[in-house]
């Protein structure tokens, strides 16, 4: 059978292919059917008068260039002149010609039927595929007869050939089946042929994957096959991938994008394309399609996940057509898929902003607000809560924005006494959103002491601080969480309303406490308590009855340790906790509990370890404040000695024949004994070159806090010149000279005027800096610009120096 075709050709090759079956018959090729001109067989044969037969195309053409050229017109053959053009037709010719083509395509076909139903050797199978393609080429009307014989399902068949050359060829051979033959094109619908194609598109050899596509979009112009295309696992997700490919050629990303573009005539496709990215067709029905798709497509809408990018895209393409022609105008069904659809938009900053230009405020806040026949169900006031939180979250201008008819804003004192009465009278779900809403304005400054005016004139911080107590998670931290940002704003209603009842700061302790990692919750629950007045004795009394402060230490404890790690809320934890724990130094003297819980843990020491938490500037400034207030005790608590407290009789009766006793162990600048556990002592623990260190901090406020805490080294009640002293070993005079001249603040500026007229007091630091212009020039500008207290502290500091005349007399109290 290899004989019977002609193998003068390799058979694999294409370029070769209308050569190699203009020579491919089984009968012999009489001369008579050779056209002299083109050398191949002829389709219309006809005649001159002299008798001699050309192919009509050609003959005519060999007449025209004579014309053109203004030559005799003369048989091409004889080259006599002709007296006529006039062409007959030679029927008998023809007719035997055709007779000759059928009898020999009718063998040939036969024989490319036993070649693909017997799995013949490569080049057979590869000369049967090219010979139906030839056929098929040759008439349209040749489709039918490869169909009638059966051939289609032979040539799905080598789709499963073990050679890469036959799927290729049989991939092209059913395209070119299938071009404009709807029959065709059924016939390959059935069974799993479409599925077989399919797979070809994730096949590692391109040609195979191009060939695929090819044939697949020629498939998709049936809507039939569209549907089937569709239905198999994976095809519309590899399609769309292939469509953004750098690696495929442009006919095939051409081809991928085409065959999509088919079959977005089926709304499952559509759904599936939009699944897996390719939005723009559903998007398209959505705004042009009749109602019922626009409906559907809005639903669907809503179920999908969108990444961020797509949500500002579909925000952009239908983002007013969502909120006009379907939230506003739509039935109850239309509107719930508008909110839906929306609520996945706005789930980030940038198409959250999209929508507020668009408009969509006044209409969701209107559903929010309506109450009566017209309301919206409350599952849908939920999403319209939804979508209000993450509105408010994209930090826009609310306060600009008008949502009601008299000319209200979202922060206008109505509209949040609106949101606080729904609020108390919903279930958890929409209260927790509308919680989130509340959340979302006052996280920005610009809008948060409008709400703050607005709870207070309601008289709402009871319920808001009540909803602590939810047993719902989600409520419970938005409810912290707002009140986490109200605190800094009405702190003291706060606390007056935790003190009122144990139930609620009991649980913000317990969420605290629980051992869980670092949650958004607890870091929430402790920011809430660190932004209560530090100074509120009674609530400082109810949190050591509640254990608050042990719990406190123990989780600052485990995290300098490094038991805990690894959250995203470690920072604002470990501040707020530590912000808790400065608490009680505020409150020593009317609380005699709180000295009892800093001996018994230290509190200094751990204080003074925080001062080395480098990178947490807020932990830092705070634990100076602490220490501050600790060391300010340190005088109080010093235990003096017996010769301190009382003088013997004979000291009184010989004062010249008795000398002091030399003591030795006693604090230089307490003059008694102390220790960093039960005084207080900065001398101990290394305190003072912590503090000294972080002098030259680019934060002014942890500077001015740990001036101040240096400054109780200074103050009256201790020995001046040992304090003067113990700066000097900690290399602490210059730093504090250039905290003087650097003048970033005006506290930090009064701070150290106050501390440098402390150190002038000492003869040898007020010589040496006599000489310093710098210093001095630093004194005179607090002594011209500085406040009324500190333009007194400035000049007894130049007078120390003498840059003013001592005899002024103006300011005789130094202290």
């Amino acid at each position: 059978m290899a004989e019977s075709w002609d193998g003068s050709t390799d058979p694999g090759s294409q370029s070769d292919e209308s050569y190699h079956f203009e020579r491919l018959h089984i009968e012999p090729i009489y001369d008579a059917f050779i056209c002299p001109l083109t050398k191949q067989i002829m389709h219309d044969p006809v005649t001159l008068e002299n008798g001699q037969t050309f192919e009509r195309e050609a003959i005519e053409k060999w007449f025209t260039e004579c014309r053109e050229s203004r030559r005799k017109l003369v048989c091409p053959l004889t080259l006599k002149e002709l007296r006529s053009t006039e062409l007959n037709p030679s029927l008998a010719l023809r007719n035997t010609i055709e007779e000759w083509n059928a009898r020999n395509e009718a063998a040939k076909l036969d024989m490319a039927c036993r070649s693909l139903s017997l799995g013949g050797a490569e080049s057979e199978i590869l000369q049967a595929l090219m010979f139906v393609q030839h056929l098929c080429q040759k008439s349209r009307s040749n489709k039918h007869v490869i169909r009638n014989a059966e051939l289609i399902p032979m040539i799905v068949d080598m789709l499963r050939s073990s050679s890469r050359r036959v799927r290729c060829k049989a991939l092209e051979t059913l395209r070119i089946v299938a071009e404009e033959d709807s029959d065709n094109k059924e016939i390959l619908a059935e069974g799993d042929t479409v599925r077989t194609i399919v797979k070809f598109l994730s096949h590692e050899q391109s040609k195979e994957r191009e060939e695929a596509v090819a044939l697949l979009f020629e498939l998709s112009k049936s809507e039939t096959l569209c549907e089937k295309i569709g239905s198999v696992n994976g095809a519309i997700l590899i399609l769309v991938g292939m469509t953004s490919s750098k690696s495929e050629n442009l006919l095939t990303v051409e081809n991928a994008d085409k065959t999509l573009e088919n079959l977005a005539v089926c709304e499952s496709n559509v759904r599936q394309m939009a699944e897996n990215g390719r939005l723009q067709p559903l998007l398209t029905l959505l705004l042009e399609g009749p109602p019922e798709t626009k409906l559907s497509m809005a639903s669907y809408l809503g179920e999908l996940v969108l990444n961020n990018e797509v949500k500002v895209f579909v925000a952009r393409t239908v983002g007013s057509s969502l909120i006009n022609n379907i939230m506003i105008s739509g039935n109850i069904q239309s509107r719930e898929a508008a909110l839906k659809a929306l609520n996945q938009i706005s789930a980030f900053e940038a198409s959250a902003r999209i929508l507020i230009e668009a408009g969509i405020l006044p209409p969701l806040v209107k559903d929010l607000f309506t109450v009566g026949m017209n309301q919206l169900p409350m599952r849908l006031k939920e999403v319209s809560a939804t979508i209000l939180a993450n509105l408010v979250n994209s930090g826009y201008d609310f306060d600009s924005i008008l949502v009601g008819p008299d000319h209200q804003t979202l922060v206008s004192e109505d509209t949040v006494h609106h949101l606080l009465h729904l609020i108390s009278n919903t279930g958890p779900a929409i209260e927790c959103k509308l919680l989130n809403v509340l959340v979302g304005l006052t996280n920005s400054y610009t809008t948060v002491l409008s709400v703050v005016a607005a709870i207070k004139s309601s008289g709402a911080t009871i319920s808001l601080v009540q909803f602590i107590e939810a047993p719902q998670k989600e409520l419970r931290l938005a409810s912290i969480k707002l009140l986490q940002n109200l605190s800094p704003h009405m702190g003291q209603e706060l606390a007056d309303a935790l003190r009122g009842t144990a139930g609620q700061l009991g649980t913000l302790i317990k969420i605290i406490s629980e051992n869980i990692g670092i949650t958004e919750e607890q870091a929430a629950a402790v920011g809430l308590l660190a932004d209560l007045p530090e100074r509120d004795v009674g609530l400082t009394r109810q949190m050591l009855d509640e254990g608050a402060f042990q719990i406190v230490i123990s989780r600052i404890v485990k995290i300098r340790q490094g038991e805990t790690r690894g959250s995203r809320f470690v920072t604002p934890y470990l501040e707020g906790l530590v912000r808790i724990l400065s608490r009680v130094t505020f409150v020593l003297a009317d609380e005699p509990d709180t000295l009892m819980l800093c001996r018994e843990h230290n509190l200094a020491a751990v204080f003074t370890d925080l001062l080395q938490a480098n990178g947490l500037d807020h932990v830092q400034m705070v634990s100076a404040i602490a220490l501050e207030n600790l060391s300010q005790q340190s005088k109080n608590l010093t235990k003096l000695t017996e010769f301190h407290l009382k003088p013997s009789l004979s000291a009184i009766l010989f004062p010249c024949c008795h000398k002091p006793p030399v003591i030795t162990g006693l604090c230089r600048v307490h003059q008694g004994t102390c220790s960093l556990k039960e005084t207080f002592c900065l001398l101990e623990g290394q305190g003072v070159e912590k503090l000294v260190a972080l002098l030259d901090h680019t934060n002014e406020k942890v500077v001015e806090a740990s001036l101040a805490a240096l400054s109780t080294l200074l103050d009256d009640g201790v020995d001046i010149e040992k304090g003067v002293t113990v700066l000097c070993e900690a290399e602490g005079i210059k730093p504090i000279l250039d905290v003087l001249q650097e003048n970033r603040t005006e506290n930090l500026r009064r701070r150290a005027v106050w501390v440098v007229e402390r150190l002038l007091r000492t003869e040898d630091i007020a010589y040496e800096v006599s000489g310093d212009p710098n210093v001095s020039t630093a004194l005179v500008d607090a002594f011209q610009h500085g406040d009324y207290r500190t333009r007194q502290i400035a000049e007894c500091a130049l007078k120390h120096v003498d840059k003013i005349p001592n005899f002024s007399g103006i300011f005789p109290n130094k202290g």
